[in-house]
Formats: structure tokens, sequence, C-alpha cells
């Protein structure tokens, strides 16, 4: 432990330093006016992998954006980590409610401020930093590779394609993954599971142009009121969502297993202050740790149609658009959901309207076992680094390809990340602490420390 420390510390500025160069690229991987920037981040990417000692490093090209690859085999009797993490950041959107500019990474009371801080460049570069860690101290007792993708924020599609095409080149032992967020830092935790993702797009046709709404307003029905009304039928008075079938395949937990799970610390009154809310909101009978973590969701991400802009126009639009996500547990699976919101939503469209529904990308529900040694390396590592041990909890988010991992190269995915639900992921001002940052970096050895001997 001393050994990290001390490197840490004659390193501190220096780390910092490259994290900031790395969050500076604006790397959108959702629009096309960032590509440039996007390919960048991937080619500096790769510089710091060699710079750090990775033998092998490729910007491997897909039909997307590119895939970063490099690894360091010290001994093929030895276990095989290999991370993942993604180079590709969520739009910046809507810019005016950013305090300082998003890809000018500013410090404030000790947290770092920028696009991608957390998600997930910060914890990314935590794995390449730590990696440079064992090498210059000689430290590294087990092989490692690294994958860092481009496209993880818009569905991870190409990378699907090229972990079949290099299972080979893939074959690890277990997958180590810091995309995922902590309790606090004074209650550390490690993620268990993750829900699975459906996101798709619709839209509501009405007459064959926008329509003054003097004229024609009474007579002709409006696109956005209708499609206001079908959004509203989706939840029922209880927030269950009103999808026949929907929730056909999901897995109920046990009572020990809901008393586990909120038995993590939790204090509501300063999530709704966190957040500026009254009250939480959610599906009636579970609590909020449930319904974050283990129930199915129906989200609207956008919705627009007609005139947005300054001032006054009477228009009666002629669409209106809107983007859903649901969030999916353990049975369900995206391309039914997909189907089940699909024809449910062409079923409820009123006559004196059209409807068009476009799948956008999803992902699997997936559970990581805790009775596995990676995990209990994880565990040690935490305790050791923290001073106390983690407690286990599910993860509202999803990270499409850790089911991928699991069915196309057979091994299970620990989920050791550094983040806190405070940061702001996907929204203005999002941060990633200074401290949570040097902690990973510190951790991660540890991880690889305790994989090796309980490996053996």
């Amino acid at each position: 432990m001393q050994i990290i420390k001390q490197y840490i510390e004659e390193n501190k500025q220096r780390l910092l330093d490259e994290l900031f160069d790395l969050l500076r690229f604006p790397s959108v991987s959702a629009d096309p006016k960032y590509k440039e920037a996007v390919l960048n981040t991937a080619d500096y990417t790769a510089e710091k992998l060699r710079a750090a000692g990775a033998d092998n490093v490729e910007v491997c090209q897909t039909a997307g954006y590119p895939i970063v690859y490099g690894e360091k085999i010290i001994d093929s009797t030895k276990p095989t980590v290999l991370v993942y993490g993604h180079y590709d950041v969520q739009p910046p959107d809507p810019l005016e409610l950013w305090e300082t500019p998003p890809f000018e990474p500013t410090v404030r009371d000790g947290k770092i401020y920028a696009r991608g801080a957390c998600d997930d460049k910060g914890q990314f570069y935590m794995h390449v930093k730590a990696f440079e860690l064992m090498m210059q101290t000689n430290t590294l007792p087990c092989n490692i590779k690294f994958m860092i993708e481009g496209e993880e924020e818009v569905g991870s599609n190409n990378l699907g394609i090229f972990v079949k095409e290099n299972k080979e080149r893939l074959k690890a032992d277990v997958v180590l993954i810091s995309d995922t967020s902590m309790i606090s830092m004074e209650t550390p935790s490690l993620e268990t599971g993750l829900r699975g993702l459906s996101y798709l797009e619709v839209e509501v046709f009405g007459p064959n142009r926008d329509l003054h709404s003097g004229v024609y307003g009474g007579a002709v029905a409006n696109p956005a009121t209708i499609l206001a009304k079908m959004i509203a039928s989706l939840h029922d008075e209880n927030n269950h969502i009103a999808i026949p079938g929907f929730y056909d395949d999901v897995v109920e937990l046990t009572d020990e297993e809901r008393k586990a799970l909120n038995s993590a610390p939790y204090n509501e009154e300063e999530y709704k202050k966190d957040l500026d809310i009254a009250e939480v909101w959610g599906e009636a009978g579970y609590s909020t740790m449930e319904r974050t973590g283990t129930r199915p969701t129906l989200e609207v991400n956008g919705i627009w149609g007609g005139y947005i802009g300054e001032g006054a126009k009477t228009v009666l639009p002629s669409k209106a658009n809107a983007k859903i996500s649901m969030r999916l547990v353990p049975n369900q699976t995206s391309e039914k959901i997909t189907q089940l919101f699909t024809e449910h939503f062409i079923r409820i469209a009123p006559p004196y309207v059209k409807v068009k529904v476009t799948p956008h990308h999803g992902g699997e529900p997936v559970v990581t076992p805790t009775d596995s040694v990676a995990y209990q390396a994880a565990q040690k590592a935490i305790t050791e680094a923290f001073g106390v041990e983690p407690i286990p909890t599910r993860g509202g988010g999803s990270i499409p390809i850790v089911a991928l991992f699991e069915a196309e190269l057979g091994i299970k995915t620990v989920l050791m990340g550094f983040g806190l639900d405070s940061d702001a992921l996907h929204s203005p001002n999002e941060k990633y602490d200074i401290f949570n940052y040097y902690k990973g970096i510190e951790t991660i050895p540890l991880f690889y420390k305790h994989y090796a001997e309980l490996s053996k």
C-alpha cells in the first residue's frame, strides 16, 4: 500500500493534468459535428496506453467510432483481466445551464466539473494510471487487456461486432469496469447488477402541414396533445407501467433480498434536498432503493412539437415527437419489451393520427456473482483502501456490453465504480471528486494484488 500512495503523491499533479487534457476533447458520439474530436480522443487514449507500458496498442476501426485496444501479458499462466471503458460522452446540452464550459475542466470545492469527468473518462483513466503505477513500480501481478470504446453512449453496436470477431484476442478470466457509482466515499459499495435498456423514438402525425390554430383549432386533432395523452396513459394511477405483458418476465425479489437492499444507508430528506424536489415519485409499494435498482421503468427523455422558439407563433403542429427509454430487470429482454411497446403504442393511437415507433438501441439486464474470486478481490481491495467493507448494491443504469461479454466471451464482470449518484451524469455540471479519482488509482492495484493471490 505504501508504494502505491507514494507513487500517487509524487505524480499527483501530472495525473490530474493528463485527465484534464482528456476531458478537453468534446468526444460526443451522438452528434456527427464532433466526429473529429471523437477520433482525436481515441488517438490520445492510445498514446497514453503506450506511455503507460501497454503492448500491441491499436486504434481498431469499426463501422462507427474506433475501439482502443492494448495489453500487457507478463505470464500466460497468470490470470488475465480485461478492462473495459468508454471515451465518448453525452451531449453537453443545454449549454446555458453549465456554470463553466463543459469541455474546459474546472475545479470547485475539490470537484472536477466537465462533461465526461465521471462518465466515463475520469473512471476509465484511473485504470490507465493504475496500470502505469504497477508498471513503474514493478508490481503488476496479472495479465491485463484494455478495450476502450467510443460508442457506449449510443448503444455500443459496433463493439458487439468487435467482440464477436476478436474472441481469442479478448480472452480473459474476468472483466473489470469502473462506470458505476458508490453510495459514498464514507460508505463504499460494489454494484452487483445493472438494468437493461430499450430506447426508442415515437412520432405522432396529424395534418400534412402546420396549421393556423385559430382557423383549424378544435376541428383537427393536435398531434402534440394526442402524444401527451398517449404518453400519460403508459402509467396507471399507481405509476405501474400499463403495457400488457410488460411485467410478465420480471423476477420479483424475495423478502430477504428486499430487506438486504433497503439496509443500505439512505436518507430521503437529503435525497430530496439534493434534487430540490418536494416528494419522491414512483411505482406504489416499492422504496426508492428498489425503484432505482430492481424495478423496470418507462421514462420520457425528450418531447417536442410545433413552435418552440422565442415569442409566440399560433400553430397547430403537423407532428410531435418523443424519445422514450425503458430500464429493464432480470429476466426481461430488450427485444421483447421493444416489441410490446411498439405494438401497444400503435394500438392505442386514435384514428385521427398516424404513429411511428423507431427503436434506437438496447441492452440486457445483468446480475454479477458475489461469490466469485474476482468479486472477493474487489471487496478486499476496497476494504483495504477505504478501511471499511463495501456494501453490495444494484445499479439503476445500463452498460449494454456486460451481457454480451458473458454471452460471447463466457466471463463475468466486476463493477468497481468510484462515481457518486450526485455527480450529475448526463446533466449539466457533471462532476467527479478529485479524491475519488486518486482513490480509484489507489484501489485498482489492490484489486490486482488480491485477484492474483486468490486465483492461485
